[in-house]
């Protein structure tokens, strides 16, 4: 695309912009507040606006190529990928939206994509925001105190044809205007990754009882979640549905981490037995420099925070990578007890 306007390429921003955006992700005690210079009204009803969306609400291809759609947006906005293992197929592509002053931007979006800037563009692919934001009670206590919280992620669900390289075309509504901002993914032709329909390893996950009762070597979310701790998945797959949440609140790279603990809390007290609820934390000894422990390693993943969840066969119903909402988990979730 034209450096005058937009550049798109491989995204550099993935994890810093994530430091910046996604600080911890849940708000005050009363829910996410206004951002400086906004008013707490015009805040809400940006979220409201930003949560329902569709494909209408934004111009058709019509044959175009992504550089000539992005050539009607104003540029200057950045974006922060959320996601980085994608395979040929439909997938879920997360991400946040910064300005130029590093904040995030809340407005109706859409995705659009194509194997390079001049051919023509798919899309576009809606992106409706899902909040990030727990009920009080179930908020730890550094997403509690967070000043300028992140209430909400962006995620479309992207049909790539064939393996390669893709431009990314994003587009915001701020008013009248749309604001565009790009990037570059990589899909590739397998992982080895569990994926939806097949059998993980069953491995024994850290509970309460194999710590010792030592809650704090298990869990860096503070308080514990010590709900989450009480079932082995080795012991509870294939036999009921389960919710596996690989996530570490206090040592997570993206930052994005604390929140969806959190969410998992909220969702065990809803979903009650009917689901096993488990979160695994993600370094030996909760020290970054001792590696992964050994059901991140089994399930061969690089990146955290992974939300799988799985049917009462034991084959996967659901995964989420990267920063994933209250929306996208329970249908996580409901995708298991089908």
């Amino acid at each position: 695309m034209d450096t005058a306007r937009h550049t798109v390429r491989r995204s550099a921003l993935g994890a810093v912009v994530l430091g910046v955006l996604l600080l911890a992700g849940c708000g005050s005690e009363s829910g996410p507040k206004a951002p400086p210079g906004a008013s707490q009204n015009q805040f809400e009803r940006q979220l409201a606006q930003a949560s329902s969306v569709s494909a209408a609400d934004f111009p058709a291809a019509g044959g175009r190529t992504l550089q000539q759609i992005a050539d009607t947006a104003t540029p200057g906005s950045q974006l922060g990928l959320a996601t980085s293992v994608l395979g040929p197929g439909t997938n879920r592509l997360a991400f946040g939206v910064l300005d130029q002053a590093k904040r995030f931007l809340y407005g109706k979006t859409g995705v659009y994509v194509a194997p390079k800037p001049n051919a023509k563009a798919q899309g576009p692919y809606p992106a409706p925001a899902d909040a990030l934001v727990t009920k009080p009670q179930y908020r730890s206590r550094t997403a509690a105190s967070e000043k300028d919280p992140i209430a909400a992620i962006y995620a479309a669900q992207v049909p790539f044809k064939k393996t390669g390289r893709y431009a990314v075309l994003v587009l915001t509504k701020q008013g009248t205007r749309l604001v565009g901002a790009t990037a570059e993914v990589d899909v590739k032709p397998n992982s080895p990754i569990p994926a939806v329909g097949e059998r993980p390893p069953a491995v024994n996950t850290d509970t309460l009882a194999s710590a010792g009762g030592d809650i704090a070597a298990i869990d860096t979310r503070v308080p514990p979640a010590k709900e989450l701790h009480q079932v082995n998945f080795k012991d509870v797959i294939g036999k009921k549905p389960v919710a596996l949440l690989f996530a570490t609140p206090q040592l997570c790279q993206s930052r994005v981490c604390g929140p969806v603990v959190d969410i998992e809390l909220q969702l065990k007290q809803q979903y009650g037995e009917r689901v096993a609820f488990i979160h695994q934390e993600v370094y030996n000894n909760n020290q970054v420099d001792k590696g992964l422990r050994t059901p991140l390693r089994a399930f061969n993943l690089q990146t955290e925070p992974w939300l799988f969840t799985f049917d009462r066969s034991g084959r996967v119903a659901a995964r989420l990578e990267g920063s994933f909402g209250v929306n996208a988990f329970k249908q996580a979730v409901d995708q298991a007890l089908q």
